[in-house]
């Protein structure tokens, strides 16, 4: 954390950004200079943070100049790639933008992939599915494949392959104090635990190399239902998902369509319920456990069909424009019919814009809680319901409503939720209140112990916040 008395002078100062300006291939902005409102900016629009400086990083070494100036400045340090998953504003540290650093590089005989910290998963999916492999992407390839790792990274494929995190060979990475490492299984092998699940605030990633999977079609898409049959296909969902196979990954979702032209005519403005699924084995077998749903109702749009992996997006049709948003989300311990009923009703309008646009459940399991629970920082793999919901708000005032609203709505579900979170689902306040909820009593506290090792004084605070200690 900053100490006021400890920061250098203004002379000085000065000196230091010039001495890093010359050493680094990217670039040093400053407030008021032409980049800084662009580079400063989160894909979410509600966060509005002002940091001292912000380097453009385009090498490991660039982020490692960058890191030891940090450090000798007395300044905290906050990272972002694509400007997703901003946990909490960047005001007054150094903020270090890897953005530029896009490479990609397949190997098909490994069946291997190796990204540097920049590179979304749209970069990835191309040239993985060209060589006839998949990535363990999540619902959108606008997202950052690293920051989406660290968090976990559960995906379309995610019962039958597992964890994004889990996929994970090395990481190369750089100390808080500017130190280049690497971390795999028989290099640093403490830190290489701590990454896969722990999160953004032990140390800056700068690339990884990580597992593909010979996935190139699947038989995927959504059975769209009227909002007013949504608790009944909540509990059909509930009695379906008991029996389904690893190759299908599936979610039931509660959505309030905007009246926007970009929303087709059938559903504009409409509330609705998604069945969504993605089947990794053949299209007859996904076909046969879709038909089980057409067969029990009509849905008002069938999008489910055989599909290239590399347009897997389609399913969730995730936003791909900034907005400003507020999410949320948490581990269902079941889906009881007081659950489903609290959920409906508080996603349904009633009167007005509804303070909940979308509310998903996700099925896990699978792959995931096949794993050694000790084998990875990330904890909670006994887990198998994940909600999600998010909202749109554009002042102070609306993130306000829509945190007292969601409130209620939460204390009305205690009795279905495990008490657990994910925490790739947690932003703002909940990212320094819940990470206790994240992990287990035991990862957290290794965890902490790596933070006192790698970063004791707390530099890599922005991201989900791990204390040092010991």
């Amino acid at each position: 954390m900053n100490d006021m008395s400890s920061l250098p002078s203004v002379a000085a100062m000065e000196a230091a950004v010039a001495e890093l300006r010359s050493s680094i291939q990217g670039q040093v902005v400053l407030p008021g200079e032409t980049q800084y409102e662009e580079a400063r900016r989160g894909w979410n629009l509600t966060v509005n943070q002002h940091p001292a400086l912000i380097v453009l990083a385009e090498t490991a070494a660039d982020i490692a100049a960058a890191a030891s100036f940090a450090t000798g400045s007395g300044l905290d340090i906050a990272v972002t790639a694509t400007g997703h998953g901003t946990v909490r504003p960047a005001d007054g540290c150094l903020l270090i933008n890897t953005s530029r650093m896009t490479g990609v590089a397949i190997d098909e005989k490994a069946k291997t992939a190796r990204v540097e910290a920049g590179a979304k998963w749209g970069a990835v999916l191309g040239p993985a599915q060209a060589a006839g492999l998949a990535p363990l992407l999540g619902s959108s390839p606008d997202v950052g494949a690293v920051g989406y790792t660290l968090g976990g990274g559960f995906g379309w494929l995610g019962r039958k392959y597992g964890m994004a995190t889990d996929s994970v060979l090395e990481f190369e990475v750089v100390t808080a104090d500017g130190r280049q490492l690497r971390a795999s299984a028989s290099e640093n092998s403490d830190l290489f635990w701590g990454l896969r699940g722990g999160g953004g605030s032990l140390i800056i990633v700068s690339a990884m190399t990580f597992k593909l999977y010979p996935v190139t079609t699947v038989y995927g898409g959504n059975l769209i239902y009227p909002m007013e049959m949504a608790p009944e296909v909540m509990r059909r969902y509930r009695q379906w998902i008991k029996d389904l196979p690893d190759e299908m990954t599936t979610s039931v979702v509660l959505m309030n369509m905007p009246p926007l032209p970009f929303v087709p005519e059938p559903l504009r403005g409409k509330s609705v319920v998604f069945v969504r699924g993605c089947y990794c084995g053949t299209e007859e077998q996904g076909r046969a456990l879709v038909d089980s749903w057409r067969q029990w109702r009509e849905p008002m749009i069938d999008m489910f069909g055989p599909m290239p992996f590399a347009n897997v997006a389609q399913i969730s049709s995730d936003p791909e424009d900034p907005m400003p948003s507020t999410l949320s989300g948490a581990w269902l311990r079941e889906m009881s019919d007081t659950a489903i009923d609290v959920l409906v009703s508080r996603v349904k309008p009633a009167g007005g814009p509804p303070p909940i646009i979308m509310a998903e459940i996700r099925h896990a399991g699978g792959a995931v809680s096949r794993v050694d629970p000790d084998g990875a920082a990330y904890s909670n793999r006994q887990e198998s319901l994940l909600l999600f919901y998010t909202g749109l708000t554009p002042t102070p005032e609306a993130q306000a409503g829509f945190a007292h609203y969601t409130g209620q709505m939460m204390e009305a579900m205690a009795p279905a939720l495990s008490g657990r979170v994910y925490i790739n689902f947690l932003e703002g306040s909940e990212s320094v209140e819940r990470v206790k909820d994240a992990f287990s009593a035991g990862a957290l506290r290794h965890l902490s112990e790596l933070k006192a090792h790698y970063d004791p004084d707390n530099r890599l605070n922005r991201a989900v916040n791990i204390v040092p200690g010991g």
